[in-house]
């Protein structure tokens, strides 16, 4: 089954206002920002790609390995970080240094739906702040243009 990119957009835009809970990937009651990207896969698929196994804030560094990007190539189309379009996975590199942890699905050319520890799944622009972190981009793999 085939899946449009303003589909993919519009199932995650379902997930606004979620609360931020840690590990968590249920619509309205709560979720991180790789739950947000579960839930989303779920919708689109009818299934979980993988469960994660518990994790702690510092799972990759802890772990000394890129868990997300690794997990991303497993289940999404790596595409060029400039190649990203609306209903695309980001994933960012928050400080230069750290392991890639944190993922949003882009909604349009300059904003992108995510999860945060301070707020609820959110609309937010794609600033220039984002985008120096970017750190891979994916397509799920059933998306038509």
């Amino acid at each position: 089954m085939q899946h449009s990119r303003g589909e993919i957009v519009a199932i995650a835009r379902t997930w606004i206002g979620t609360p931020y809970h840690h590990q968590a990937s249920v619509p309205a009651a709560g979720c991180d920002c790789l739950g947000l990207v579960r839930g989303v896969y779920r919708a689109l698929y009818g299934r979980e790609a993988e469960l994660p196994p518990p994790y702690s804030r510092d799972w990759a560094e802890a772990a000394g390995e890129e868990t997300m990007l690794a997990a991303a190539r497993r289940h999404l189309v790596e595409i060029g970080i400039g190649e990203a379009r609306p209903g695309d996975v980001v994933i960012f590199r928050i400080h230069r240094a750290a392991m890639a942890k944190h993922a949003a699905i882009l909604a349009t050319p300059a904003s992108m739906l995510h999860a945060t520890e301070t707020a609820r799944v959110s609309e937010v622009p794609l600033s220039d702040w984002w985008r120096r972190r970017m750190a891979g981009a994916f397509a799920f793999p059933t998306v038509v243009d």
